[in-house]
């Protein structure tokens, strides 16, 4: 059970680190759409756990790679939004999260 702080945190972080992959890595990204849908945060605030929502659904391994390999540069963007608040940057791991194809996944058998 996440403390009101760690909630606090991980809602500011997923608003800081959505509008860092909407507007700093557009480039990167064309052409698909990234939804941060949930963060995590250890008690300790130094892990976060992200949980990233891409479509169009085949493109999302390779997606999900590209920002693995730019973690480090949203990290410092991360950091210079939230230096005020927090006296670490927490550490960011990166997860697909597939509840919207499941979804459509279920709907499709529905329809048949």
């Amino acid at each position: 059970m996440d403390s009101t702080r760690q909630q606090k945190i991980a809602r500011q972080i997923q608003r800081d680190i959505a509008e860092i992959l909407q507007k700093e890595m557009a480039d990167t990204l064309r052409g698909t759409l990234v939804t941060v849908t949930t963060v995590r945060i250890s008690p300790d605030l130094a892990y976060a756990k992200i949980y990233i929502s891409i479509f169009p659904f085949d493109r999302s391994e390779a997606i999900l790679e590209t920002i693995k390999e730019k973690s480090w540069y949203v990290r410092k963007l991360l950091g210079a939004r939230i230096r005020n608040q927090l006296k670490i940057v927490p550490e960011l791991e990166w997860f697909i999260d597939d509840s919207l194809e499941y979804i459509e996944n279920i709907d499709n058998l529905l329809k048949e």
